[in-house]
């Protein structure tokens, strides 16, 4: 008999601190997992409380590891092959499935569940070690092996497990509500948005588009952004918002230094807009503290005054040097720093006011009826569905 892995096995992360919750959780880990394979169909699912499976049928491990590596509230999985509670099918079956062509260096870690199978722990590891070293050119290293591999052994069968792949951590997308994510071209938004996916909030995305003065080309860098995020949680709706007219209201309206503070009070007020029409709790961005004019704590309470809505900054207490060292790790850098301007970067003033005042703002703003060009906007507003591996689709 050949034997090749047959399953994933699922390790839940910060899932085991949720008491009460944990089977809600659970459920909603599940539902994930199956909605991000839902390109593999013959994959079969299992769920248990400490743990989950995936029977892999013909489908190749690695690509089915590497889109589950990305859901969130996983602590780890291992490429797995289940065999008889049988002393020389485990062996065969560590020989076959273990690339011993390598030079390796490897490690064998076996726990006897079942107490009546008779040959403890200890010996099983000295028995597959040793059939290992007899047809290859492995070498023990108990303490940094490439490869761990674990035995389980339990009353109806065995389980041969290889090296640990680290899960994503946090919660499952979806058990901590829905909140709008405004996103821009670059580096700091799609970090914030996978932040917010880490603890379990199911995101939209808001991006402010300003035509003729951003371009296509910048509209379709951060539909890039959002196809790289939506790897975390299966698909990803983007409203794009109409923002020219208003913009230009903006500068039209009041002094060049207040325009970026105004700016943002209008975004926050599109978002919430657009948040209550889709039932997101929350509004998230990409702002850190101190690192431009329009994200002092100044300007945030400035800004944040136009909206009851909780407003959550992921990035808020980062330096650069981290966002950007994270946005590397989840493969945004390299599209962030494309050289395409959105629609803050391209009006930004000279001068920008760095401790606005909230009834200056109100004072400017009430120079013209920016209510309804804000809810314009709203009603204005394309969203679009992104997914992992698939091109946009227009919703309404």
């Amino acid at each position: 008999m050949a034997y090749r892995y047959d399953h994933i096995l699922i390790r839940y992360g910060e899932l085991s601190l949720k008491g009460k919750n944990r089977n809600n959780f659970i459920k909603q880990l599940y539902d994930n997992v199956r909605k991000a394979c839902s390109c593999f169909p013959s994959l079969e699912f299992e769920k248990q409380h400490d743990r989950m499976y995936i029977y892999l049928h013909d489908e190749q491990p690695e690509q089915v590891c590497e889109v589950v590596s990305k859901v969130f509230g996983i602590s780890s999985l291992s490429l797995a092959v289940k065999v008889q509670p049988d002393i020389e099918e485990i062996k065969q079956a560590c020989l076959e499935i273990l690339p011993l062509n390598e030079d390796k260096t490897f490690k064998v870690a076996a726990r006897r569940n079942d107490k009546m199978f008779p040959i403890v722990s200890d010996q099983i590891n000295r028995i597959v070690a040793t059939a290992i070293l007899k047809n290859s050119d492995w070498k023990v290293d108990v303490h940094n092996p490439d490869f761990k591999v674990v035995i389980e052994v339990r009353h109806d069968a065995a389980y041969i497990m290889t090296n640990k792949i680290q899960g994503a951590g946090g919660y499952p997308v979806g058990v901590g509500g829905k909140a709008m994510v405004l996103l821009s071209g670059g580096i700091d938004s799609p970090v914030a948005s996978y932040l917010m996916m880490k603890r379990g909030v199911r995101i939209e995305c808001i991006h402010y588009a300003s035509p003729p003065y951003t371009s296509q080309a910048a509209q379709d860098k951060v539909m890039e952004l959002a196809r790289l995020v939506s790897a975390y949680q299966g698909e990803l709706l983007v409203h794009v918002v109409p923002f020219t007219n208003l913009q230009l209201a903006i500068y039209q309206n009041a002094p060049e230094s207040y325009a970026i503070t105004i700016m943002r009070r209008m975004m926050m007020r599109i978002a919430q807009g657009l948040a209550e029409k889709r039932h997101a709790l929350a509004i998230a961005t990409g702002e850190s503290i101190g690192q431009v004019a329009s994200q002092t704590l100044e300007s945030m309470n400035t800004i944040n005054a136009v909206t009851c809505m909780p407003i959550i900054r992921p990035v808020v207490c980062m330096d650069k040097v981290e966002i950007i060292d994270l946005s590397k790790k989840i493969g945004t850098y390299d599209t962030s720093i494309l050289p395409y301007e959105d629609c803050c970067t391209i009006f930004t003033p000279k001068n920008p006011v760095t401790k606005p005042r909230i009834d200056k703002c109100e004072k400017y703003e009430a120079n013209w009826d920016f209510e309804a060009m804000v809810q314009q906007c709203i009603e204005q507003t394309e969203t679009i569905r992104v997914q992992p591996q698939k091109k946009e689709e227009d919703l309404f």
